[in-house]
């Protein structure tokens, strides 16, 4: 059997294969022991494969002694705020986010109502490994119970943010593709809280998707004409559990996630000034923005719980990553394509704009991804290397290499779970963005 992919926030595999029961429950496990006699929060973002992970689940935490409060299909930001809601010590979301169908996964939350941090995961990965869990007696197993409302306390968080009679007199249409994840349960009722006119695509959480669900542009190709077809405003865009959102304007233009947390930082600071936080590889759009402001700019390392430490370090404003997912601390501390649905329409309406119109008057710049399959103990001298043969640029060792020049940067990264380097760069133009990437994996070639 092969291993699934265990990093600090959770772990995802393909059933049957590196996602067994068996792993399902010592992972549960794992994470659950020390939280006996308290509440854990289950949720589950739609896939096929849900309902038998979530009995298995609901099962193991019983038997731990915890009490379940399963609050079945929601969104990965909506766990996150059910946590802070309910009391509990914790959270476990039944996700394998973008990945395809036959992939699932869990996805850990703390009594904080975010993605647990480092420090906690990895306490979690050493308790999977030894399978060392004390099960309850018989007189101690846990209740299990069902969430009366698991997304109305989520909703009103998400109103107050934005100015709802404002966004309500434009009548907006929208198109919301939920790919039948579970995006579509609090989306519908948001978009209609603020007086759009909603066209759904993949409205039932069934895990049938009608596209690979990661929304880039490539995936999507079929929902863009939808979006003109149905003659709509902004086409809504999330991956299946929700915490990530693609834009794509009135015209059936692809404006893509970078664009959605670029768009909702603006907003934010006409509103109100303070720190800003992304991890090192999005894109500089935020850094530009924060310093037209006036306001301090943070990197933090790849994953989310890495933005969400130095969001807490820095009282962030906002902060979040550059595949579609804002931050919003008014909310939850968890990425959340409710918080860019909502922030997007009201910086439409507060300045009277189209989406393209917001995203024209934006900084502008082209980001290349590529990857080189590397044997682990080359990457040190590969990333030596690198930095030696851009002399001229400035480094930081934060997260694998990134290299900055006025108006331009180079990531080179190491994967957590497969020896491969991943080389992002940005730059003004699509030219010199892949010029980065191939000198760069040239350079490591020749390790």
């Amino acid at each position: 059997m092969s291993e699934p992919i265990i990093s600090v926030s959770g772990l995802r595999g393909i059933i049957g294969e590196s996602l067994t029961p068996e792993v399902a429950l010592r992972y549960a496990a794992a994470f659950a022991e020390p939280l006996k006699g308290r509440s854990v929060i289950l949720t589950r973002d739609g896939r096929a494969t849900g309902p038998t992970l979530a009995a298995l689940l609901k099962g193991t935490l019983s038997a731990l002694g915890c009490e379940v409060i399963d609050a079945d299909v929601a969104a990965t930001p909506t766990i996150g705020v059910l946590v802070r809601q309910l009391g509990a010590a914790g959270g476990i979301q039944i996700s394998a986010s973008h990945n395809p169908p036959q992939y699932n996964g869990l996805k850990l939350f703390s009594s904080e109502g975010r993605v647990i941090p480092a420090v906690a995961g990895e306490e979690v990965i050493k308790r999977y490994r030894s399978g060392s869990a004390i099960w309850a007696d018989f007189d101690h197993l846990g209740a299990i119970k069902s969430c009366a409302d698991p997304i109305g306390r989520h909703l009103q968080l998400v109103l107050a943010t934005v100015d709802v009679e404002r966004i309500r007199a434009k009548h907006y249409k929208v198109l919301l593709d939920s790919n039948h994840g579970a995006g579509s349960v609090l989306g519908s009722r948001l978009l209609e809280a603020l007086g759009c006119q909603v066209t759904i695509l993949g409205g039932t959480p069934d895990g049938l998707f009608e596209h690979t669900p990661e929304p880039t542009a490539e995936n999507l190709a079929g929902v863009l004409s939808a979006v003109t077809a149905n003659g709509c405003d902004v086409g809504f865009c999330q991956d299946p559990d929700a915490d990530r959102l693609a834009l794509i304007d009135a015209g059936g233009r692809y404006v893509g996630e970078e664009y959605t947390l670029a768009i909702c930082i603006d907003h934010r600071l006409r509103q109100e000034r303070g720190p800003i936080v992304t991890n090192c590889s999005t894109s500089r759009m935020s850094e530009d923005l924060a310093a037209e402001y006036g306001v301090p700019f943070f990197r933090s390392a790849v994953g989310e719980a890495n933005v969400v430490d130095r969001m807490l370090t820095e009282g962030a404003l906002i902060g979040g990553e550059g595949n579609g997912g804002a931050i919003d601390p008014r909310v939850v501390l968890v990425r959340d394509s409710f918080v860019g649905m909502a922030l997007t329409l009201d910086a439409m309406a507060a300045r009277n704009l189209t989406l393209a119109e917001l995203v024209a008057d934006l900084p502008r710049y082209e980001i290349e991804k590529t990857k080189l399959t590397l044997p682990r103990e080359k990457m040190a001298a590969a990333f030596d290397a690198v930095e030696k043969h851009f002399a001229d640029a400035k480094p930081d060792r934060l997260d694998g290499l990134r290299l900055d020049w006025p108006g331009k940067w180079l990531l080179v990264r190491a994967s957590n779970t497969e020896p491969i380097v991943r080389a992002v760069a940005e730059a003004p133009t699509a030219a010199e963005a892949a010029r980065l990437c191939s000198e760069a994996t040239a350079a490591m070639s020749a390790v």
